[in-house]
């Protein structure tokens, strides 16, 4: 025993300065849509544990292929994906709004997630109260409630935004779970006024909110009524990314908007406006520091000239003043539609999101497309596209206290070196393990739970270096182990 302990301290000696590479950081995402059973459930018909299974593949696959973070939709029309008090429980989930799961999905998605290194960001429809696609509505529903605060509007429900009650309904959703649970982001797509529906006739059918804009009227207001009702859905933006950051710091505050701000002539970019027809002011969002990150939807190919992926990729980086996260929305559900939208179109659409100093990152569209495999999609992102392990980009701005170094040990037994460490403080999401051998360096990066590695001594590995990472990509200072060549 006095024999192995002392090859063990010759083994390792601990150096505070470590030439060894930065840690590869990239976001990586998908999201996993539950309205109309996009992506979960596959089926209201499903068993718990049929959809506990299902969750299950899905994380395993997700992990597999590399990502590091999904973005769940909890709230997809006034309803719940997790156990509520305020909201009754999805249709989507349970097959009728209102009746009990005996599992609360989100709960499990984020314990199963984090323990397989994925993050997860809560998506919530900030003001869609019904889909067309639902079937039941529950007596505890919001249009049931209070009816006051919903409209119709051509196929669907929506809560009024102009309306402050709506506005502080809403907030209260939001931060009961991220009171509750242990999320890593809040979400948003790009749902704010509702994309517009038409008459029998064909012509559209104007949002009515015409009670409210009257009494803002009558009450002296000046703004015209599109700035009115931006002004509107920026308080909610605004109130949103302020409570959060006051409840918990480290909480990611991301928004999709629709990929075109406005029509851009001198660029070529035509298409529809989000800024005057759903009342969004995303760059605004961006340019007032009020996101953490911008996931704008650029579901076109690179050689669609109006709507072309690079250009509007290229002017929503130019309008990042105040450098926030830029993690364009990539269209893997439209691989196929065209002779030119395939697999490698996705992974050159990936690629331009790293040909620039900003922090790189995309998320997907939808989880079923991964899942399903368009187009060899899952051999394209394997072995092209997230070939490396990585930790997401940091988020400066964010003021939160990064990780301790762990304690590092190193066991030498016949065949490999195992190595162990352990955390010294909280706050670990993953560990970054780079191993130096005679090849140069090759990178690890663990889930919090993975405390051991085992390399061959084959290797002639002469150093291993171990950082914690949290989850906003805050590293640790390295803690180092040297080895003797044998």
């Amino acid at each position: 025993m006095k024999h192995l302990l002392l090859i063990t301290a010759l083994l390792l000696t601990v150096t505070p300065a470590v030439a060894q590479p930065e840690p590869t950081r990239e976001f990586r995402a998908a999201w996993i849509a539950t309205v109309d059973n996009i992506d979960f459930p596959s089926k209201k018909t499903l068993t718990a544990e049929e959809q506990k299974a299902e969750m299950v593949r899905d994380l395993d696959l997700a992990q597999r292929l590399g990502f590091n973070a999904v973005i769940f939709q909890v709230r997809p029309q006034c309803d719940a994906m997790y156990r509520s008090d305020i909201e009754p429980w999805s249709e989507y989930l349970t097959g009728e709004m209102g009746r009990q799961s005996s599992f609360d999905p989100l709960e499990f998605l984020v314990r199963e997630a984090h323990a397989r290194g994925i993050l997860v960001h809560a998506w919530f429809n900030p003001y869609r109260a019904l889909h067309p696609s639902a079937k039941t509505v529950s007596a505890n529903h919001i249009s049931k409630r209070r009816p006051d605060l919903v409209r119709k509007y051509g196929r669907y429900m929506w809560l009024d935004p102009t309306e402050p009650e709506v506005q502080r309904y809403s907030l209260s959703v939001v931060l009961d779970v991220v009171k509750r649970y242990d999320i890593d982001g809040v979400h948003f797509d790009d749902y704010f006024y509702p994309y517009k529906e038409k008459d029998a006739e064909g012509k559209d059918i104007e949002f009515p909110d015409h009670a409210q804009w009257e009494k803002y009227v009558a009450a002296g207001g000046k703004l015209s009524r599109p700035e009115w009702r931006r002004g509107n859905v920026d308080l909610f933006i605004e109130s949103v990314g302020r409570e959060v950051r006051r409840l918990k710091p480290h909480v990611m505050y991301g928004i999709s908007p629709f990929g075109i701000w406005q029509p851009m002539p001198e660029l070529g970019i035509s298409g529809f406006n989000a800024y005057a027809e759903l009342f969004a002011d995303a760059r605004k969002w961006l340019q007032d520091g009020t996101v953490d990150y911008l996931a704008p939807q650029l579901y076109w190919e690179t050689a669609r000239r109006a709507q072309s992926f690079p250009i509007l990729l290229d002017w929503w980086r130019g309008q990042n003043t105040k450098g926030r996260h830029i993690w364009p929305g990539v269209a893997t559900y439209r691989i196929g539609s065209t002779p030119t939208f395939t697999a490698d179109e996705i992974a050159s659409q990936i690629g331009l999101t790293r040909k620039s100093d900003a922090a790189p990152g995309s998320v997907q569209f939808s989880f079923k497309s991964v899942r399903n495999d368009m187009g060899g999609i899952q051999k394209t992102l394997r072995e092209e596209v997230f070939t490396r392990p990585v930790i997401i980009p940091r988020s400066g701005w964010k003021t939160v206290r990064g990780p301790s170094a762990p304690s590092v040990r190193t066991r030498r037994g016949t065949e490999a070196f195992e190595i162990s460490w352990t955390a010294r403080g909280e706050g670990v999401f993953w560990y970054v393990v780079q191993v130096l051998d005679a090849k140069g360096w090759s990178e690890s990066v663990v889930p919090a739970n993975s405390t051991t590695m085992s390399v061959s001594r084959s290797r002639g590995i002469t150093r291993v270096v171990v950082r914690a990472a949290d989850r906003l990509g805050n590293l640790s200072e390295p803690a180092a182990s040297d080895f003797r060549t044998d």
